[in-house]
């Protein structure tokens, strides 16, 4: 089965390469260092690494504590992080910068692979979440290198379709030494779908163990205090394409309520940016882009964050947030940053990636869900006018964050076995 994916892969490869150019685009980060994509790199690299894979800006996020953790503990061990994306490849320097060496994953075929693993050698691979590339998989088992796949998650629908190609999936899944699982039912979802059940342990999330710089919630709060001065600020983070109408569609009403309302939208790609500017301006809506560096007015309705790495600073210059990718089927994204940096939280129905964390949120009275346009602008205005119920939902919400850490060290724990 492997053959007949790698025979496929090698025909499309030609596509791959002209959709990475077309999107290019939009976005020009996606042209520059493609090289890497393929295996070839411009430049000798330390060998031996401890190799971390993080496809894109939530998995980085969720991969610098552990990987803070491993620098301390093994400071002479140096570490590649790899991503696919190149906003993760943007994150990725600017918190670490040289402190790791970082590169484009390569595609999944085996010659490109190999190329990869014999440039760095890796000793140890970390895959974050639920990535499987059967021919980089095979590739390490082959070189002895042990697999980790961790914070892993599988939502049933993922499962389904994973389902579908066993005589592929078996045997990846076979080269993985441990998959430490977020939860029980992703560990019985992964046996499921063909892994063994002595290669999982439950460890938890290690979201939870997110670390909120002082310096980043100071800067939020000064960045409100210069730019949104006497502004009420709802921030709409991480939005997908058919998420800005639905709460452009309620701004009027609660802007008629609520006189000082700014809008504060983080698109989140950047390739939607001007997109979402002229949705705003196709409504008669005055935008100021963060980009102009410029104070919002009395008749500013939108303020549009067109930057990459600021996420969690603009939840501190929010009075509420709105985390996106849960009005439409995309499956939510990390709401326990704006819960932890102490804004209330409100997210749509579409929370299938982040299920558990949804649910234990809601459970423990720390953010609202909002199934559709009306309960979202009901939401907005009662807890504009009830700060008791701000209050509450904030202090519930950092409880349920500071009960669920403590994941990473166990992940660390776990790779400190084969190191």
């Amino acid at each position: 089965m492997r053959q007949l994916y790698t025979l496929v892969f090698c025909l499309i490869l030609p596509w791959v390469l002209l959709r990475l150019y077309w999107r290019g685009i939009k976005a020009p980060a996606y042209r520059l260092r493609w090289r890497e994509r393929l295996g070839v790199y411009s430049a000798d690299s330390q060998r031996n690494v401890l190799w971390v894979h993080a496809v894109s800006v939530g998995e980085a996020e969720a991969s610098f504590p552990l990987i803070k953790l491993l620098q301390a503990n093994y400071p002479d061990i140096p570490i590649l992080v790899t991503t696919t994306t190149p906003t993760g490849s943007a994150r990725v320097r600017a918190v670490l910068a040289d402190q790791v060496e970082h590169v484009y994953l390569p595609y999944d075929l085996p010659f490109i692979v190999e190329r990869f693993l014999k440039h760095f050698r890796p000793r140890l691979g970390v895959i974050m979440e639920k990535e499987i590339w059967p021919n980089l998989f095979a590739a390490c088992a082959a070189r002895a290198i042990p697999l980790f796949v961790i914070n892993a998650r599988l939502s049933e629908r993922s499962a389904r379709s994973y389902r579908k190609i066993p005589l592929l999936l078996k045997p990846a899944l076979a080269c993985v030494k441990t998959i430490a699982v977020q939860t029980m039912e992703d560990s019985v979802r992964f046996i499921d779908i063909g892994a063994e059940s002595a290669q999982l342990q439950v460890l938890g999330n290690i979201k939870f163990d997110m670390s909120i710089d002082l310096d980043t919630v100071r800067e939020g709060l000064q960045l409100k205090q210069r730019l949104f001065a006497q502004r009420w600020v709802w921030i709409i983070a991480s939005t997908h394409q058919g998420e800005e109408e639905v709460v452009l569609d309620i701004y009027p009403a609660l802007k008629a309520l609520i006189p000082q309302l700014l809008l504060l939208i983080v698109p989140r790609h950047p390739e939607r940016f001007k997109t979402v500017k002229v949705l705003c301006e196709q409504r008669g809506l005055t935008v100021v882009m963060r980009s102009e560096q410029q104070a919002c007015i009395e008749q500013t309705d939108v303020y549009i964050a067109n930057s990459i790495g600021e996420l969690k600073m603009l939840y501190a210059a929010a009075d509420l947030a709105f985390v996106g990718g849960s009005l439409v089927p995309v499956g939510g994204h990390n709401v326990l940053e704006p819960a932890a940096i102490g804004v209330p939280v409100l997210f749509g129905p579409e929370m299938f990636n982040f299920q558990e964390i949804a649910q234990g949120l809601l459970a423990a009275e720390g953010a609202i869900q909002c199934v559709d346009s009306f309960s979202l602008r009901e939401a907005v205005m009662h807890l504009y006018k009830d700060e008791h119920l701000r209050t509450s939902l904030v202090g519930n919400a950092s409880q349920f964050v500071q009960k669920n850490q403590g994941a990473t060290a166990k992940v660390a724990a776990l790779l400190a076995q084969s190191l």
